[in-house]
């Protein structure tokens, strides 16, 4: 049942008690510290249940007015007490979108993976930094290990390359940019702009990730110089628009030098031709990135790798989030180079308070100076944990589970052309379609009907998250007005989830 913030009691000689009065400020006091906690914890647990229970609505749904008169968001001048603290956080999760219910298909990561949650919260307890191997000992060497084994699963020559876990895919797309631009400039780090005698062009799909595009403002090349590259009616960037960009801008005196391709894009689930795109970049000397931050899972899947994933050992960099079809909790996103050393020379500062080279370890192992940032959440652990748990096996059946889903939906609208329109086959767990009121199903399809369509698409969202029973995300593109986009990357769909979702946009979007 749904929580009720009542229901979370302390005993009458810990409630009125403040943070003061628990460890690490009173040593004598690990009764009440462990009470405290422990019902933080039944919150946390009858949470996870009521996200795992279908009669259980996705969200409670109050406009940000209405919602700011439910809560005390106030911060006080005297602390309250444990037994408001723990009425605080079960009233957050009353009001929090349940992201793993298995009827919420709105986002990329959906689901919530119990293995996963449970790292995280050994994650937290233990609250720890990444960037030396003096105080994150055993999770710098299971991040070596994961990485390194995802390396090997994106290629054989990847084994010696180098890898970190970046806060997002957007960051990790910074890395490889970063990377590619020191590859071609090593001496950009220190002389800056002046070392570059022209102006620097990258190119990516005009269906990629704005990440890659920010790139190009963040990096001071201008975002008019990251060249958009068109795509096919599947959503995938066609090489020879490519190649001829790259001799357009060549013959314009311009020094291309970086490619983004996408596998898996986030509107259509698209993946570009690696293979193709990976021939262009060697006959004119560019880095080649590949944007696998949420199609990179299926490279578990020997059934679905192929051809989506087909040359993604020839690319020089690699951007893969667990976190989206894999699973993992947030965040959790990896950025993979072939070369090694490129992650450091590029990055490298030596503070010396923190990377001294006379400490009594292997100061390799030290990876807070390949980074950017200084200070690294732990993201690996939880990542650890889960494929501990299901191993390679386990992932590779997740996988195919999925696309066996996303399938079994693609039939059903199929069977179902008087309500529902699909408007591509899907290469990845996105399924983009339309749904059709009954006031449309006699018009024949075409664009003023794409544009009445469109517009239902809102109206039929509110719907949804005012009566809570359901979540999928729609939006626009450059070719056709609003249409939804449904996501299958939680472990907890079934096939009834997805006939849930069709008869109940039918229910609640059939007047419209």
């Amino acid at each position: 049942m749904a929580q009720n913030t009542s229901n979370y009691k302390l005993s009458a000689a810990a409630g009125n008690l403040r943070y003061n009065d628990i460890l690490p400020y009173k040593v004598e006091s690990g009764g009440v510290t462990r009470e405290f906690l422990q019902k933080v914890i039944d919150v946390l647990l009858d949470f996870v249940n009521d996200t795992n229970d279908r009669n259980e609505k996705i969200l409670d749904f109050h406009h940000p007015e209405e919602m700011q008169k439910l809560l005390d968001l106030q911060v006080p001048n005297e602390g309250v007490s444990l037994q408001q603290l723990v009425h605080d956080c079960a009233t957050t999760l009353k009001y929090q979108v349940k992201t793993g219910h298995p009827r919420f298909f709105n986002q990329l990561s959906c689901g919530l993976d119990l293995v996963s949650m449970a790292g995280e919260w050994l994650t937290a307890t233990a609250n720890t930094n990444m960037f030396t191997y003096e105080i994150a000992p055993v999770f710098i060497l299971m991040e070596n290990v994961v990485m390194t084994h995802m390396r090997e699963i994106i290629g054989k020559n990847w084994v010696n390359g180098d890898s970190i876990l970046a806060p997002g895919g957007s960051i990790s797309n910074l890395y490889a940019f970063l990377a590619a631009r020191h590859k071609m400039f090593p001496n950009y780090k220190e002389k800056g702009i002046a070392t570059i005698q022209g102006q620097l062009v990258m190119f990516t799909s005009d269906q990629s990730h704005y990440s890659v595009k920010s790139c190009a403002s963040v990096c001071g090349l201008g975002t008019d110089n990251c060249v958009m590259v068109a795509s096919d009616e599947q959503g995938r960037m066609i090489p020879s628009e490519l190649e001829r960009l790259v001799v357009e801008r060549k013959n314009r005196g311009h020094i291309p030098f970086f490619v983004a391709v996408t596998a898996g894009t986030t509107v259509l689930g698209a993946f570009d031709p690696i293979n193709e795109i990976a021939d262009i970049c060697e006959k004119y000397g560019m880095w080649l990135h590949v944007d696998a931050a949420w199609g990179g899972g299926l490279l578990l899947s020997k059934k679905n790798r192929n051809p989506r994933l087909l040359g993604v050992e020839r690319a020089d960099s690699v951007t893969w989030n667990p976190h989206k079809l894999m699973g993992a909790l947030l965040q959790c996103s990896t950025i993979h180079f072939k070369e090694d050393g490129l992650l450091m020379s590029c990055n490298q500062m030596s503070a010396d308070y923190l990377f001294m080279q006379d400490k009594l370890y292997d100061i390799k192992y030290d990876t807070g100076d390949k980074v950017i940032q200084c200070g690294r959440h732990n993201d690996i652990f939880k990542l650890w944990l889960q494929w501990r748990a299901k191993g390679d096996h386990g992932f590779e059946e997740h996988m195919d589970r999925l696309l066996e889903l996303t399938d079994f939906m693609v039939k059903r609208i199929r069977d179902q052309p008087d309500k529902f329109y699909l408007i591509l086959e899907p290469e990845l767990v996105n399924v983009s379609f339309w749904y059709i009121p009954t006031r449309l199903r006699r018009m024949p399809h075409s664009p003023s009907r794409e544009q009445e369509l469109g517009k239902m698409c809102p109206i039929l969202k509110a719907r949804m998250m005012q009566t809570g029973t359901l979540m999928v995300g729609y939006q626009p593109d450059d070719r056709r007005p609003n249409f939804f986009r449904n996501i299958i990357s939680s472990a907890a769909v079934t096939e009834k989830d997805i006939d849930f979702l069709l008869n109940e946009m039918d229910r609640l979007g059939h007047d419209l």
